[in-house]
């Protein structure tokens, strides 16, 4: 699907901080994506393309500890951000702030230690394609805490929350104007105790099985899977440079 505008309140963008050198042949062979390089004033940052729209980016590692995906939340004035985060609870990692003629851009921590970015577009507008195969196509919450993370969620951004289930094995799903463009979960038990609450990535395949063998070959490895879930077959795996990451093949509609 194509895209080129987004609501505010919906994931519009995700990206990894990472050893480059690592990650960048093994996504391109794993999914396909020309890899561009930006601007000498982007430090670095690339951008990721499939079919000549962009996918994701992929910069050099920032923050501490393993390399992780980030999520971004498309706002109208990120300057009103910040306020409504310390205001509920969740911390300012870095303040509102421009990236070039791109957009300006936040990065935040929910009250439970989950990181998060917003992104307000400037020439760069999100993701160009997302829920085709090799694209991202869903963003989900694991989380010690749903009921919190409900009430700071929806004050930050206004989402509403549809619930299936209960206790462990519920699931949440985030919407804006009644469409659902987000998950949230409980931590499972299995996840180990060292992980902390974050924001996980999903990535779209034809081949769940087939795609786990290929992560392997090309020095990735995996967590957990393949497994079937109701809305298809998914695994969780690690990229070569230690960044983890979900994909999932839909069932057929």
């Amino acid at each position: 699907m194509e895209m080129d505008k987004y609501e505010h309140g919906v994931p519009s963008w995700v990206d990894v901080g990472t050893d480059l050198e690592k990650d960048k042949p093994f996504y391109r062979e794993l999914f396909g994506w020309d890899i561009q390089e930006g601007p000498a004033e982007a430090g670095g940052y690339s951008l990721c393309y499939l079919k000549g729209r962009t996918v994701c980016g992929m910069g050099p590692q920032m923050n501490s500890g393993p390399p992780a995906w980030l999520t971004y939340v498309n706002v109208d004035d990120a300057d009103t951000i910040p306020d409504k985060v310390t205001g509920n609870g969740g911390a300012v990692i870095v303040g509102p702030m421009d990236v070039m003629t791109a957009g300006r851009m936040g990065i935040f921590a929910d009250p439970q230690g989950a990181v998060f970015g917003i992104w307000q577009a400037g020439d760069h507008k999100g993701a160009g394609l997302v829920n085709e195969p090799g694209t991202w196509g869903w963003s989900e919450l694991v989380t010690t805490d749903v009921d919190a993370a409900k009430a700071f969620y929806g004050a930050v951004f206004g989402w509403g929350a549809e619930t299936h289930g209960e206790g462990q094995g519920a699931y949440t799903e985030w919407q804006v104007s009644g469409r659902s463009m987000g998950g949230a979960m409980l931590k499972p038990p299995m996840m180990p105790a060292e992980v902390p609450p974050h924001w996980a990535v999903y990535f779209l395949v034809t081949d769940a099985d087939g795609e786990v063998a290929r992560i392997q070959e090309l020095g990735g490895s995996l967590l957990a899977g393949p497994m079937d879930i109701e809305p298809g077959r998914f695994a969780a795996v690690m990229d070569p440079a230690g960044a983890a990451f979900n994909i999932l093949a839909l069932k057929e509609s």
